[in-house]
């Protein structure tokens, strides 16, 4: 009766290579347990690292090749010895089976030596392929498990429908001429520090009306004098500018736009417009530049891109996953938590850091711009969004409510957004609610919280974002990287 274990890969390259096949199982010779133990034994010195001293020594105290180190050896050589029993165990029953029906007694000849540690060498490559496979069991016990997990919540989960576009999708080299239009604020200061440190970007024009005249700061790769560019002059350099940066306030970019619009007709150049503010976030003309959500393939193909807002950038990041699992008959609650740098160097309360002492303000809490451009390009869906300023200088956090459909568990739930983010560099998704000291400075977003209460009906997540980085600077440049032709994360320290 044939044996199970004969089936195994490393006992038939043993039986094929490291044991003599004879036609009388009584004339069969393979050597004690006890033989294969000093053999291996030996073979472990050999293969011990030189710069180390062997686990055994006596000076145990001073040893660095530690029995950890050795484990996988260990498996290793006992995998060697099981299956070389194995195969010669096998062997005798072929044999045995053999002389029954043969009254032959011929003898294969015996291998020679060489051979046999040939086949030692073989077998113990085969047993490093089994430590392999052993060591990615849990990799795929995950995988499966993922798919039975899918079939019992009766949903799979999207892998990044959006992948980013890295180095290999890049199609220029060549350096772009950058002209930044409201330079004075500290988007635009944030926006410099990046283009200083970028390969392929060249800052030729700044134009800031309270600092005309003055020597740009922070800026190390040419001279630059603040000029304060009016609409008609932003069009006349047109044709020496590849990309136009549009830092203003909302509702003051529009006839910098027009001019550049007509210009571009008369002329047939077509620079590149990405403009920081609210005004064309809701235009279907342009591109909204949230490369994790919209088309890259649309935002690389775009000369007018609009950058969206801090809070709408996280918040989006923070739902769009579950859209599909969205109750549409409840109301998905936004609270929001800005550093006052989210409210411009324009003196007001919101910025007033004596008043914000020990103190957290609330405002525009209802139809707040940001409210409206998250369920905007959320499709349409129900959102109720509460903004505050608090004492601390940039960072933001979301506490979001979300109403689901069906009855989930936090483990699914974060499964979803791990799958939805995958490859994503600027998107960390995380188990425990992200604090805002652990953003500050970084150009991410981070995801986590994914409470469910009793019903499993309804989720709260959290999420952080540096409102001046990828809520804005680090957004634009990506943004400008996508439609340039450079890769999506030139110039970007990623998470």
């Amino acid at each position: 009766m044939s044996d199970k274990r004969s089936a195994h890969p490393v006992s038939q390259e043993v039986n094929a290579t490291s044991v003599t096949t004879v036609s009388r199982a009584s004339e069969l010779r393979f050597e004690p347990r006890a033989n294969l133990k000093r053999k291996n034994a030996k073979l472990r010195h050999h293969l011990r690292p030189r710069t180390f001293p062997s686990f055994r020594s006596r000076h145990h105290h001073q040893t660095k090749w530690s029995e950890k180190h050795w484990k996988p050896f260990e498996a290793m050589l006992s995998a060697t010895s099981i299956s070389m029993r194995t195969g010669a165990r096998r062997a005798v029953r072929q044999s045995a089976s053999s002389s029954s029906s043969s009254s032959s007694s011929i003898i294969t000849a015996a291998p020679n030596a060489n051979r046999c540690l040939l086949g030692l060498y073989h077998n113990l490559s085969n047993a490093r392929s089994l430590s392999s496979l052993r060591s990615s069991r849990p990799a795929a016990q995950h995988a499966v498990a993922g798919i039975v997990g899918q079939q019992r919540r009766g949903y799979v989960a999207t892998i990044n429908p959006n992948p980013p576009l890295g180095k290999k999708n890049a199609s220029n080299n060549i350096p772009s001429r950058i002209g930044l239009i409201g330079a004075r604020g500290y988007t635009g200061q944030a926006l410099i520090d990046l283009l200083n440190k970028h390969s392929y970007m060249d800052l030729q024009y700044v134009s800031s009306r309270e600092l005309t005249g003055q020597e740009l700061q922070g800026y190390s790769k040419r001279k630059i004098i603040y000029k304060n560019l009016s609409p008609e002059d932003v069009a006349r350099l047109d044709t020496d500018i590849d990309c136009w940066v549009m830092a203003l306030p909302n509702g003051v970019c529009k006839p910098y736009i027009e001019a550049i619009d007509q210009a571009q007709k008369d002329t047939g150049h077509k620079s590149v417009v990405v403009d920081l503010s609210a005004d064309y976030r809701f235009d279907k003309q342009w591109a909204y530049g949230l490369p994790e959500l919209t088309k890259r393939s649309t935002i690389c193909q775009s000369t007018k891109i609009s950058n969206p807002g801090c809070y709408a950038t996280a918040s989006q990041l923070s739902v769009a996953p579950l859209l599909p699992f969205i109750d549409g008959t409840g109301f998905i609650s936004i609270f929001g938590v800005s550093g006052y740098s989210g409210a411009g160097t324009k003196p007001s309360d919101k910025n007033n850091v004596k008043l914000l002492a020990d103190n957290l303000i609330p405002y525009s809490l209802v139809n707040h711009i940001h409210e409206r451009e998250i369920s905007h390009h959320l499709g349409g869906a129900k959102v109720g969004f509460v903004p505050h300023v608090a004492s601390w200088f940039r960072g933001i956090h979301l506490t979001i409510n979300i109403p689901l459909n069906k009855a989930m568990d936090s483990r699914d739930i974060r499964q979803i957004y791990q799958d939805r983010y995958a490859g994503e560099k600027l998107v960390k998704v995380v188990g425990e609610a992200p604090m805002v000291k652990n953003i500050c400075k970084l150009h991410g977003v981070e995801i986590g919280g994914f409470a469910v209460d009793g019903t499993g009906k309804r989720v709260v997540i959290c999420a952080t974002i540096d409102n001046l980085n990828k809520g804005a600077s680090t957004q634009c440049l990506q943004n400008m990287n996508l439609a340039l032709g450079y890769a999506e994360y030139e110039g970007i320290s990623t998470m």
